[in-house]
């Protein structure tokens, strides 16, 4: 079986030769963003398809930034693909599902935010321990259902549940912090400073 190319060699590619970049970034990528626009607009394939091509079109554009600051492309392609999605979601106006009604509807985790606020948000996520880093991987980076995430951490629901919701609590206080609403504001601006520096190097 072939070996499958690695970030960094995708990266390169997408900068010297676009076409064999998406090729590798699809091969190695490509089910995990249709996973994870599908679950946003389910039942909605030329949505969906339109979705995949500006998280490819994103990747492309980003991929020196990406490539300079060493950001794990897996974390960066489902971020952006779940933001890609739900961006059109919220533009179509129409209920998909139940479940991602609710979501979309007064979760914290989810709510529109720049770029330097996804990327504190996603170092935070990844600082928890486990089980929670996994479950807030899998409901707002994999968007899956409470009753997915329950069975592939072998808990009950309502367990999940509660993990969410005081995990949730914890993260936003973390966040008001680190961004110079909380009790350290001085951290929070060098953070966002340095986050912003990154950003610049890419232009």
């Amino acid at each position: 079986m072939p070996k499958q190319p690695k970030d960094a060699e995708i990266l390169a590619a997408l900068q010297t030769d676009p076409q064999t970049g998406l090729a590798q970034l699809l091969e190695v990528y490509g089910g995990l963003i249709r996973a994870v626009v599908r679950r946003v607009l389910p039942g909605q394939p030329q949505d969906a398809e339109e979705c995949i091509s500006d998280v490819l079109v994103s990747a492309w554009r980003n991929a020196g930034m990406l490539a300079r600051c060493c950001r794990p492309l897996q974390g960066w392609l489902a971020l952006t693909a779940r933001n890609a999605a739900i961006d059109r979601w919220r533009s179509l106006k129409r209920s998909r599902t139940e479940e991602l009604d609710e979501m979309l509807a007064g979760d914290w985790m989810l709510e529109p935010r720049t770029t330097d606020a996804e990327d504190l948000i996603g170092e935070l996520v990844t600082a928890l321990p486990q089980p929670d880093r996994e479950i807030f991987l899998r409901r707002y980076y994999l968007m899956q259902p409470i009753r997915e995430i329950a069975a592939a951490v072998k808990m009950q629901e309502h367990t999940v549940t509660v993990r969410l919701s005081r995990g949730r609590a914890r993260l936003k206080q973390q966040f008001l912090e680190r961004t110079g609403q909380g009790k350290n504001p001085k951290r929070g601006k060098e953070r966002m400073q340095d986050a912003a520096r990154c950003q610049q190097t890419s232009g």
